[in-house]
């Protein structure tokens, strides 16, 4: 046997909730490494793809984040405020073309070269979801518009201007959501010297 899909014996699937996005309990054989088969269940949340940015303005060193409430950390304990690199899901778009979109309806800066610097599954033990992460530059003369994300959508983003060194320093503390503590890793780990 080759390939892990040899090793997967699909059957069944239940759709367990359709409602925000769409949750389903897949029922499944898989090969197991001793030659022996095991029929497992695994809920799986689909939610779609989405795409990460970290701006960073080399020239003040300074990187632009958001704020903005997250139910599912509130309930978690978290006071639900949560600092984040602007970010969103795809929508059936490019990753490059949504978070072009994404980084200016956030933050307000319109963002004209953007790089892919690697894509991750953030939890793919119960989410399908991949994310794209990218890194772009930005100045003042990049501002649009005031950011703050769509009213539409339930979205209420504060923008966050601060020093790189004061968002590494604020990983662990007021920095706790993994997809900016992984972009701001990256830059301080691939920053050329000045």
């Amino acid at each position: 046997m080759d390939t892990t899909k040899d090793r997967v014996r699909h059957v069944d699937t239940t759709v367990l909730s359709d409602n925000w996005y769409v949750l389903r309990k897949i029922t499944f054989d898989f090969l197991r490494r001793d030659g022996t088969w095991q029929r497992q269940s695994r809920e799986a949340y689909d939610r779609g793809n989405g795409a990460a940015i970290l701006l960073h303005n080399p020239a003040t060193d300074t990187v632009l984040l958001t704020r903005q409430f997250r139910m599912p950390a509130f309930v978690n304990g978290h006071d639900g405020m949560l600092v984040e690199v602007a970010a969103g899901l795809l929508d059936d778009a490019t990753p490059e073309d949504r978070i072009r979109l994404e980084a200016e309806e956030e933050t307000g800066y319109r963002v004209r070269d953007v790089r892919k610097v690697f894509e991750a599954f953030m939890s793919p033990g119960s989410v399908t979801e991949k994310l794209y992460f990218f890194v772009g530059e930005y100045d003042a003369d990049m501002r649009v518009g005031d950011g703050g994300g769509l009213a539409s959508e339930g979205e209420d983003v504060e923008v966050l201007e601060m020093p790189l060194s004061a968002a590494l320093a604020a990983i662990g503390s007021t920095i706790v959501d993994a997809k900016t503590i992984m972009l701001l890793q990256h830059m301080a780990l691939n920053r050329q010297p000045t």
